[in-house]
């Protein structure tokens, strides 16, 4: 797989509290690459730091060769990754159509928003179904649903997820990693942040271990899961 994001030792914080420290990471063109840690060790800020949310104190982050540093985070979306925060982060109050619309702002994805809105349908069926229904009285997994198909609204490169999984019933985050495995199938590209490493152990082509807002590991699930010292140490596991 050839790369598609690349980022050489970044380091990113807030205010004067550095959190992310010399983070060099190699993500490659199709398939999941996963971050994993324990919480409040830099995994968010990584993602916020990628998609132009956190400005980097030193480093470079580059998406193809372009390099993003000096982009606006509209900019970054427009050259191709896409950010699915933490959380719910809906529209409450608007349909889940008029949310998922709200994925294809920039004019390149309002051009192509109804071809894409079709594909989002055949993706998340259920979707179609609910697309006149209120964000706000979506189930949890169908609300984490309509984030994922927002995104995918916008055409990007990169997908990120943040934690795709928080606060769901095991049998919805089934339901959410089937989702993002069909995903894969399709061609695209995910960056996705979970907590748990045997949820992404066998669907992961590269898994990154994050400690203290630093990269201490990094390999395939196959690896991780035979390591029950990293496991152990830094995921309590």
């Amino acid at each position: 797989m050839s790369a598609l994001l690349t980022l050489a030792n970044v380091t990113a914080g807030y205010g004067s509290q550095p959190v992310l420290h010399d983070v060099s990471l190699t993500i490659a063109e199709g398939g999941v690459t996963a971050i994993i840690g324990p919480n409040g060790h830099g995994k968010t800020t990584l993602l916020r730091a990628i998609s132009g949310l956190l400005p980097l104190r030193s480093g470079r982050i580059s998406l193809g060769g372009l390099a993003l540093n000096d982009l606006r985070a509209d900019e970054i979306v427009d050259a191709g990754i896409v950010h699915v925060p933490q959380g719910d982060m809906l529209f409450p109050e608007m349909t889940v159509l008029e949310n998922l619309l709200m994925g294809a702002y920039l004019p390149a994805a309002a051009a192509e928003s109804g071809r894409r809105l079709e594909q989002v349908f055949a993706l998340l069926p259920k979707l179609r179904d609910r697309r006149g229904q209120v964000a706000s009285t979506l189930s949890g997994g169908e609300r984490r649903m309509v984030g994922i198909g927002r995104g995918l609204m916008g055409g990007g490169r990169l997908l990120m997820l943040d934690e795709p999984s928080l606060g769901l019933a095991p049998i919805v985050i089934d339901q959410i990693y089937e989702v993002i495995g069909e995903l894969t199938a399709a061609g695209h590209s995910i960056l996705v942040v979970e907590e748990n490493a045997a949820r992404v152990s066998d669907k992961a082509v590269l898994i990154a271990l994050l400690d203290n807002g630093q990269l201490v590991w990094s390999g395939q699930g196959a690896e991780l899961m035979a390591r029950p010292e990293i496991l152990e140490t830094y995921l309590g596991a």
